[in-house]
């Protein structure tokens, strides 16, 4: 077979009606990118957690959040937080740079798509987040020195409810799988390698300013809509659905568990995966360019090179789905080992999942409250009704009947590992 390129890039392969050649198909792209998307949606709208007004908490993120955000103790130690975690942050961006991009992944492993300075944002940035984990233990092991500082312990509880963290948590994938969605079809719709695929489409979108004005009004319009949705709960998924294939923990673990591979794919899908070495340039979405590229103001008689924040288009796209994984390994976390009773919920009749909703009485449940048989026998003195008709109740399911850790000694959740008052 003749082997040509198109634009610098190989397609002899693409010809070829392989697997390869349907995998990497624009159809096949496009259905696993807006697949991710509307999963997304799914899931928040099916987690029973969504509607939790326990404490959010999250792995290493959490730890990260609370050391720059909250819990600062006052007096000298809010200078040492601060200076600890600026210091941090410092020390993740030289170790991402120069340790774990150049030495490690460069030099040692030799990855191609990591060749000179390509993906060094996004590996400075999570080598961050880890440098900030390993900071506020060392700033954990200050204040246990101290004595006495048990309430401004840095952990993954993040002082804000996991109804507030999950809407942002939804606004945030859902600009993340939108955003990445919308640019594999603007490159979709830009590139030439599979030449009978879309003419009339590929024609009308290269047109004057036509990709550059659909892509922003369609991002601003659908945005905005969806951040209504999420944030003024305008529309309530179970009054929707009415428990029409309601899901449990294990459903719901197995499509975030597809979220993350469709994650996966969408990275694997790409024509120059996984050395990323190709030419071909394809214009940023909403953009007239392939790449954005700053100067940084430097001194001369310091710094004898002038440096550049040069970011291809290419890097933009998969450090947004990088960030969006984040959420949705949370997210899988959530459904393997969710327990209703960490979440301020039990479960009735039919395994319907009921959540309580009043933060006083929240505070005052332990494991002998916080079950079907008390709450719905039990008077409230304010209502004058049982306690049940006072939560909100969800046609999602939970087969784990258990209600509360057994080590709580009958302490309330809002009250255990040192919570403090939530957003």
């Amino acid at each position: 077979m003749k082997e040509y390129k198109l634009k610098g890039l190989p397609v002899c392969m693409r010809m070829v009606k392989a697997f390869r050649y349907y995998f990497q198909h624009p159809w096949s792209r496009l259905i696993v990118a807006y697949l991710v998307t509307f999963f997304n949606f799914l899931i928040f709208a099916e987690d029973p957690i969504s509607h939790s007004q326990t404490p959010a908490n999250v792995i290493v993120v959490g730890n990260c959040f609370s050391f720059i955000a909250n819990k600062y103790p006052g007096g000298g130690w809010n200078f040492l937080k601060v200076l600890m975690w600026l210091l941090a942050i410092v020390t993740g961006l030289f170790a991402g740079k120069f340790l774990f991009h150049q030495l490690m992944f460069g030099q040692l492993l030799r990855l191609k798509m990591f060749r000179k300075d390509h993906g060094s944002w996004m590996v400075m940035f999570f080598s961050t987040i880890l440098f900030l984990f390993i900071f506020s233990h060392i700033y954990n092991l200050c204040l246990l020195i101290t004595g006495n500082m048990s309430p401004f312990i840095i952990n993954e509880y993040m002082g804000i409810r996991n109804e507030n963290f999950m809407k942002l948590a939804a606004v945030g994938t859902w600009l993340g799988d939108f955003v990445t969605a919308w640019m594999v079809t603007d490159m979709m719709l830009q590139d030439d390698s599979y030449p009978a695929w879309g003419k009339s489409a590929r024609a009308f979108w290269r047109k004057g300013y036509n990709r550059i004005v659909l892509f922003w009004s369609v991002l601003i319009t659908l945005t905005s809509v969806v951040v209504v949705v999420i944030t003024t709960d305008w529309i309530s998924w179970d009054k929707l659905n009415r428990g029409f294939l309601p899901s449990d923990e294990v459903s719901r673990a197995f499509l975030a568990s597809f979220i993350l591979v469709f994650d996966l794919l969408i990275i694997m899908q790409d024509w120059e995966f996984p050395q990323f070495m190709g030419d071909l340039e394809i214009n940023l979405p909403g953009l007239p360019t392939s790449h954005i590229q700053l100067r940084l103001p430097h001194f001369r008689r310091v710094f004898k090179n002038e440096y550049t924040i040069y970011i291809t288009g290419k890097w933009f796209n998969y450090g947004i789905i990088f960030l969006v994984l984040i959420l949705d390994l949370n997210m899988w976390k959530n459904q393997i080992f969710y327990q209703p009773g960490e979440y301020g919920q039990y479960v009735g009749p039919g395994q319907k999942i009921y959540t309580v909703e009043d933060m006083e009485t929240l505070k005052a449940l332990n494991k002998s409250t916080l079950n079907w048989e008390w709450r719905s026998t039990n008077i409230n003195p304010m209502t004058n009704r049982t306690y049940v008709h006072g939560d909100m109740f969800l046609h999602s399911r939970g087969h784990n009947m258990g209600s509360m850790d057994p080590s709580d000694n009958g302490v309330g959740p809002l009250h255990k590992k040192g919570w403090e008052p939530l957003l």
